[in-house]
């Protein structure tokens, strides 16, 4: 069997930045005895995150209430600024890992709804991202602002809010895995009744070259498979591209997860998600060229 890796896969600069910064935590607090902690997964992927809690870094549990003196990871997708500043007020020690891409994103939001704009923000109104940048939208007492995750939904809301008032000004940022695709049809389905909306380039780099990558990869192979963790937006996002192709293709988020069936294929392409560690690309592609 061949394998051929994508041109870009694995650790992302933001990823890679929240788990140094946890591990460093973890041990500058290590003689003392202070507990660290992450505010929700540091990332999706579950290897890691059971190799931090090796290390001391666990999520803080739902609930608790005793944190002072603790150290509190922000994780890569960042928070709300009001969730942010109450655990400060209760005496945790907060470590901000938020990408810095994605900080960028938090305060531009914050800066349009000081200067009265209406928001629109594309992207999954679950995702921690997106639940930070409406906090800092929140705290700017924004007139309004919404989450919609398709064209048909933007554009639903952007006639709710042409009705409403036509002369205003209006602004769309997106979540940073969020492909280029969608979110250039989110924009236009809006500017249909807004044409001078702003829209703010929020896709990480990072991103559209591995979405691009993958794009490349499939025109060489038989069958894809994409390594990451199962929760996570950026690794889904690939498989949907190799899905839309017609190839086969698998999420796995360790080597004994690949399908017996995958080990038929001549060739076999190989990508990964923002936060899978090279490790586990290398143990995938072992048990790929197994006999």
């Amino acid at each position: 069997m061949k394998v051929i890796r994508s041109n870009v896969l694995g650790f992302c600069m933001g990823v890679r930045r929240a788990v140094d910064m946890a591990s460093e935590e973890a041990q500058s607090v290590k003689d003392s005895g202070a507990r660290v902690f992450t505010l929700g997964p540091l990332i999706h992927n579950p290897e890691v995150l059971y190799d931090l809690k090796i290390r001391g870094v666990e999520e803080l549990p739902q609930g608790e209430e005793n944190i002072k003196g603790c150290s509190l990871i922000v994780r890569a997708h960042g928070v709300a600024p009001q969730l942010e500043n109450s655990l400060r007020d209760k005496g945790a020690h907060i470590v901000d890992a938020t990408c810095p891409r994605v900080k960028a994103s938090q305060l531009k939001a914050e800066e349009l709804a000081r200067a009265g704009y209406s928001l629109f923000l594309a992207g999954e109104a679950s995702h921690a991202e997106i639940e930070g940048i409406l906090g800092y939208v929140q705290s700017a007492g924004v007139p309004f602002c919404v989450v919609v995750d398709n064209p048909a939904d933007a554009g639903k809301e952007a006639k709710k809010l042409y009705r409403a008032n036509h002369d205003i000004k209006t602004a769309l940022l997106g979540q940073s895995t969020i492909s280029e695709e969608l979110y250039r049809s989110i924009g236009e389905a809006i500017g249909m009744f807004f044409p001078n909306l702003e829209i703010v380039q929020t896709i990480c780099a990072s991103t559209k070259d591995r979405q691009q990558a993958i794009r490349d990869l499939l025109k060489e192979v038989d069958a894809v498979i994409i390594a990451g963790g199962k929760k996570s937006a950026n690794t889904n996002r690939l498989l949907d591209i190799v899905r839309e192709s017609g190839k086969p293709c698998v999420l796995v988020e360790k080597a004994s997860d690949i399908p017996p069936e995958f080990k038929k294929y001549k060739t076999v392409g190989l990508s990964a998600g923002a936060s899978t560690p090279d490790s586990i690309v290398d143990g995938i592609e072992r048990e790929l060229k197994k006999r």
